[in-house]
């Protein structure tokens, strides 16, 4: 019997189902042992020793530990088959490490698809544990913990922060500094100017849109509204087309997706967050059951690498030919650009096998999957097609020396527009460009009419998720494992509140910045968080020793501890005029997890906490749909990520637990029968399920003034 070991119990249905009878495929439910927390700081490692770690086993894997090592202790052989990343070597290591076996019935295999193919070949090519890449994982989880433990600790007394990180902090001061620039902005007034033109043919009337770009071959710049109603008043009603310029160019596919961007452009497409995202690629690669075998449909999802293993471009390449046409083959192409830090550690995501085709599985997926697996898959498809040819079209044409442009653009040749189109991650996109007809300098368009619009110059955007994960991919920070955590954690500290999907820092989250600003700017900023990440490659490849580069982070991080110790602002906790009922000693506010909260000064001696009594909720006079007895009132959510949050419920909880996001209206939807609310974005259906009732906020006014009336 040979014993194989996995992370995840997902995976061993589908890999059992390809090794047969001979194998056991076991899971370790990931890690399995973690460090101690003795020593110095509580670090679990020994300083004076370099920094040698002592681990000890969860106490939630105990039972695990005890199983695997039974059956290691009967198998003639071990495969450690943890993830194909520095995490999952670490966790094989680990497993080496309690399973107590000799080393020779002990390997290490890795595979970056759960296909029989792959696996198959990865038992084949099994190898030592490489403690390079062990040595890389076990500083970055030193280096967490020591700053984890240190600068929470410092911050929680001081600031009442919850917690403090190599990445999550340098995160959150992308975020503050965002909401600066925004505040300093200065927006500055201008006017837009469109002409609305006609071209009449013998068949058909073309009605055309033209804008203000200059005045007598110079740019012009409108800035208030007299200046634009005086153009206004100089044109003319003919239009005389003064320049036509047509040109080709080429659209290039993009790669195949990286961890980064498949959270980027799911979000842009589905408004999915990023740990949505990640669960749903996990599902994806784990391994699917069809009509005739279960099967991982993508390969390993963490990833910063866009490379095709040659079998896969072979494929596709055949795959393309035969459905498409030989034209629209093109192949691998080269990256112009490179973020920095790539480990290229293994491929890019991309279908398991380019035949299985979105629509092939569709039924054996969930909406969420099918629209996941889609993405990778054409994404994946389109960066081994032909270009798409697109030609563009400038017009200029003039009326009393100013000159209007029209822009116009159509494709000629589609190539991988075939079969995939690219969004904008920012939040609006450019307007589309029109089809232009054909048209001949000199000939006249009639005017129809001229409008302008007032406008401002906008702030930088802030960051969504998108935009603040493709930030930290362009500046080197984080990893494809912490990019999602990370936006999580912000949340889940009440460091950032979400507004129309952007981050806002909370006052909170500014406060902390600025003291780590104060106090730590020599390491919380983007040059040496990066510069440790490169310093973790580095030592995966063995160029560097890792408690060296630990002893070095720590020779300059404890001095900085002792300082902000000592001069750091104290907020909490913060003094009341009041007096403890049961001792008498002052009362205070202090900081939890869940906010500010009123309690003794003589904790722990007393521990007396002020009650805060609840808001009375506020009626709606609608009756609740479910039960037919209570009324729906409005409430506030009272804590975790959503607190503050409006919501809907019946006053008879818990005897009915009905809720809503908005108020329900009286009316069912169509399609699944469910409760339609009233929300601030519209009339909705309340079942969170149903996506396809939406009425938008026009909807909504138009409900209110019927009301009215």
């Amino acid at each position: 019997m040979n014993l194989v070991i996995v992370e995840s119990p997902a995976k061993c249905k589908t890999i059992g189902n390809y090794l047969g009878s001979d194998y056991v495929v076991e899971s370790s439910i990931g890690h399995i042992r973690d460090l101690s927390i003795k020593g110095k700081g509580g670090f679990g490692v020994d300083i004076n020793n370099n920094f040698a770690p002592e681990y000890v086993v969860l106490k939630d894997k105990v039972d695990i530990v005890d199983k695997l090592k039974d059956l290691a202790s009967k198998a003639d052989h071990i495969y450690l088959a943890t993830d194909p990343d520095r995490e999952g070597e670490a966790i094989s290591w680990h497993l080496s490490e309690v399973l107590e076996q000799p080393k020779k019935r002990v390997s290490r295999i890795v595979f970056n698809e759960i296909t029989k193919s792959a696996i198959l070949k990865a038992i084949a090519n099994d190898r030592d544990i490489d403690m390079n890449l062990v040595h890389s994982q076990e500083t970055r989880r030193i280096l967490d913990r020591i700053i984890g433990f240190r600068l929470s600790s410092l911050l929680q007394q001081k600031i009442g922060s919850k917690s403090a990180g190599r990445v999550q902090s340098v995160a959150l001061k992308l975020v503050v500094d965002r909401e600066k620039e925004i505040e300093a902005f200065n927006s500055e007034e201008y006017w837009d100017i469109t002409a609305y033109l006609l071209k009449e043919t013998a068949s058909n009337s073309y009605h055309l849109k033209a804008k203000l770009i200059g005045y007598q071959g110079d740019k012009i710049e409108v800035a208030n509204a007299e200046d634009a109603k005086r153009i206004v008043d100089s044109l003319d009603d003919n239009f005389i087309v003064k320049d036509i310029q047509k040109k080709r160019r080429n659209r290039s596919s993009k790669p195949p997706f990286i961890t980064s961007t498949l959270q980027q452009d799911a979000g842009v497409k589905f408004n999915y967050n990023a740990k949505r995202v990640m669960g749903i690629a996990q599902k994806l690669y784990e391994g699917i059951e069809l009509a005739d075998e279960r099967v991982g449909l993508i390969t390993y999802m963490r990833t910063d690498s866009i490379r095709l293993s040659d079998e896969f471009v072979d494929s596709a390449k055949e795959f393309i030919t035969e459905k498409y046409g030989k034209e629209y083959y093109k192949g691998v192409k080269k990256s112009s650009t490179k973020a920095k830090n790539i480990q290229d550690a293994h491929e890019a995501i991309r279908p398991t096998s380019i035949r299985r085709t979105p629509e092939s599985v569709k039924k054996y997926l969930s909406l969420e999957e099918f629209k996941i697996y889609s993405l990778i898959y054409n994404r994946a498809l389109a960066s081994l097609m032909s270009d798409a040819v697109l030609e563009d079209t400038k017009v200029e044409v003039v009326n009393n020396d100013y000159i209007f442009g029209l822009n116009g653009e159509i494709t000629t040749y589609d190539g991988f527009l075939r079969v995939y189109e690219e969004m904008s991650i920012e939040a609006s996109d450019p307007e589309a460009l029109d089809v232009l007809p054909d048209m001949t300098v000199g000939e006249i368009l009639i005017r129809e009419n001229v409008e302008t619009e007032q406008k401002f110059t906008l702030p930088p955007y802030r960051y969504s998720e998108a935009r603040l994960i493709r930030k930290m991919e362009e500046l080197g920070i984080g990893r494809p494992s912490t990019y999602a955590l990370t936006m999580e954690t912000l949340r889940a500290r009440a460091y950032v509140t979400m507004e129309k999907k952007a981050f806002v820092p909370t006052s909170q989250g500014v406060l902390t910045s600025e003291q780590l600003e104060l106090f730590f700017s020599s390491i919380i900023n983007v040059k040496y968080t990066a510069k440790m990440e490169s310093a973790l490659d580095e030592i995966a490849e063995g160029k560097l020793v890792w408690y060296k580069e630990i002893g070095d982070f720590y020779n300059m991080f404890a001095p900085l501890i002792e300082i902000a110790r000592d001069n750091m602002v104290k907020i909490y906790p913060k003094k009341t005029d009041e007096f403890c009922p049961e001792c008498g000693c002052p009362l205070v506010i202090r900081r939890g997890p869940f906010g500010e909260f009123t309690a003794c000064s003589d904790y722990p001696s007393c521990k007396y906490i002020k009650k805060t009594p609840k808001p009375e909720p506020v009626k709606t006079g609608v009756i609740c749909p479910v039960c037919g007895e209570g009324e729906i009132v409005e409430r506030t959510s009272g804590r975790g990520r959503s607190k503050g949050a409006l919501f809907y419920a019946c006053d008879r909880y818990p005897k009915c637990r009905t809720t809503y996001s908005g108020i329900p209206n009286g009316e069912k939807c169509e399609v699944c029968g469910g409760v339609m609310i009233t929300t601030s974005d519209g009339i909705r259906c309340g079942n969170e399920k149903c996506k396809t009732v939406i009425a938008l906020k026009k909807a909504l006014f138009e409900k209110k003034n019927n009301d009215e009336k």
